[in-house]
């Protein structure tokens, strides 16, 4: 039996990243972040350190560069993962 609209109809859905409404129709995207050379500095700096960052770590560092603890993470996440192609080619 089918079930009722509201049920499997969620008015925002986010699939990898888009925003979409119904599910279907014209993506939404957040613009790509422009990091500023300071702020890539402070993140590349931290990076060296250590590779990954404790949530009170990631919130510090957001707020003394005034970015958003979810840009600061994706930021070491995609880090990591150009860290790990570079390493794995030797």
């Amino acid at each position: 039996p089918p079930l009722p609209p509201q049920e499997h109809e969620k008015p925002l859905a986010i699939a990898n990243g888009e925003l979409r409404i119904n599910g279907k129709g014209k993506k939404l995207r957040k613009p790509r972040t422009i990091y500023s050379s300071l702020q890539l500095q402070a993140l590349n700096q931290r990076f060296q350190q250590t590779q990954y960052l404790a949530l009170p770590e990631r919130a510090e560092l957001a707020a003394q560069l005034g970015l958003t603890q979810t840009q600061v993470k994706i930021w070491f996440q995609n880090k990591r993962s150009k860290y790990k192609k570079i390493m794995k080619q030797g």
